[in-house]
């Protein structure tokens, strides 16, 4: 898309950048300026790029964005706080809630945090330690213009710091709303995860109609020595909403970095995922699940970059397909010479509800060291017809038996979550999506 018109998108910066508070450090303010010229130097990719071949971004490069929200004063209205107050994973628990882009405090919760530990809004994290994000921000490289659009355009976000040692036990519950017509959410997540230090945080976007707007946000994680991030992202945007993501972990000896990531919203989503286990013995688990139907476009693109020895990473995706949905998986793991004796795997497998779904699937495995142990594989397919015959056989209706095998296929995922209450919650996420949920409850 870089040589159609990018003017909409000049003329939005122009506007944002004189009204945006984050702008006040000089460094951030040149940080964006650098960010928009190199996103007017990239464009919005295309179906051109190898990356981006089999998912057609041009419908959000025509379209007419503000990325400012409209309606600020709509983010702690009954409805919103109802909404909220359904969504929380743990009523008592740590959570910070954004609504169209904007941090809502009297939504959010906060308790009991050691000295030390910050927990809060980006535009928050700027005021009160800078210094601890400049390096997020300033030294980033930006691998299209998605990315470097979020950081020229970002109002906020969430931050969390943990100096060494620091332990946070409970989940953090990170809820970013959405409900108004034509905004582009610019979101800049930082996770800071000192040496020894641990946490677990939870993406959560919602979208509140099904208005038409678009969600472009980036997460970056740094895992000192021995640090311990498990991440999750649970995405269930609105029905026409556009959905870009970006998720990017650094890892240091002997750290772990989990990612466990959902998509069953959007009418397009595309998520990036990647770690680089830059020191010795660091540890990768990557995750995840997209379950779509009707029209549903839902992309993932994952990486894991084995720079150096003993590192280990396990990967397992899972597609459901139904109705005329498109899905397209690429992971890429790539052991580079210096990473002797990686131990990796890598799995994908999909199930196509219908003759009209399609998945493209490209698991890659680029070995350039000899001492390594590494495997990977794809599989595309419908349902068991043996399977389906065992349970008819034992007199379980055909339909409720499609319905049973295709959940219990997606729920290999899901067990794989550690935190009790997002598992029940996706698992009735999945049985809301299958056909004949109530049946399968009774049956379980």
């Amino acid at each position: 898309m870089k040589n159609e018109s990018l003017a909409g998108f000049h003329e939005a910066f122009s506007q944002i950048a004189k009204t945006s508070p984050v702008d006040e450090l000089p460094w951030l303010r040149a940080a964006r300026r650098s960010a928009f010229d190199q996103f007017d130097a990239l464009g919005l990719p295309t179906t051109r790029h190898e990356d981006w071949k089999y998912t057609d971004v041009s419908a959000i490069g025509t379209r007419s964005w503000h990325f400012a929200p409209q309606h600020t004063g709509r983010t702690d209205d009954s409805d919103v706080r109802r909404i909220v107050d359904e969504l929380v994973l743990d009523p008592a628990g740590n959570r910070l809630v954004f609504v169209n882009g904007r941090y809502a405090p009297r939504l959010s919760k906060l308790n009991g945090l050691a000295h030390g530990v910050f927990v809060g809004s980006l535009t928050r994290a700027l005021r009160e330690i800078p210094q601890r994000l400049e390096a997020a921000l300033v030294s980033q490289t930006y691998a299209d213009g998605f990315a470097a659009l979020n950081t020229a355009f970002l109002l906020d976000g969430y931050a969390v710091v943990l100096p060494p040692g620091e332990v946070i036990d409970k989940s953090l519950h990170m809820v970013f709303l959405t409900n108004e017509a034509g905004l582009a959410v610019q979101p800049f997540n930082v996770v800071l995860a000192g040496a020894r230090s641990g946490c677990v945080i939870v993406e959560h976007f919602v979208g509140l109609g099904d208005e038409v707007y678009w969600t472009n946000v980036v997460t970056r994680i740094v895992a000192d020595e021995q640090a311990d991030v498990q991440h999750y992202r649970l995405q269930q945007e609105g029905r026409k909403a556009f959905h870009i993501a970006s998720v990017v972990a650094t890892q240091q000896r002997a750290s772990v970095f989990a990612s466990h990531a959902f998509a069953f919203g959007g009418a397009l989503s595309r998520t990036g995922i990647g770690t680089s286990l830059n020191a010795e013995n660091a540890q990768a688990t990557l995750n995840g699940l997209y379950f779509v139907g009707g029209r549903q476009h839902v992309d993932h693109h994952t990486r894991i970059d084995h720079a150096e020895p003993h590192g280990t990473s396990r990967e397992h995706y899972r597609g459901v397909l139904d109705g005329a949905a498109r899905g397209v998986f690429n992971g890429r793991v790539i052991v580079h010479r210096d990473a002797q004796q990686t131990d990796t795997h890598q799995a994908n497998h999909n199930l196509l509800l219908s003759r009209d779904a399609e998945i493209d699937t490209k698991p890659q495995l680029e070995i350039y060291a000899d001492d390594v142990k590494c495997t990977h594989g794809a599989t595309v397919g419908q349902l068991d017809e043996n399977q389906l015959f065992y349970l008819r056989a034992r007199g379980i209706e055909e339909r409720t038996a499609r319905a049973l095998l295709t959940y219990a296929f997606a729920r290999d995922i899901v067990e794989r979550v550690r935190i009790d209450s997002l598992r029940g919650r996706l698992e009735s996420l999945l049985l809301a999506r299958t056909p004949e949920g109530e049946r399968i409850r009774e049956l379980l």
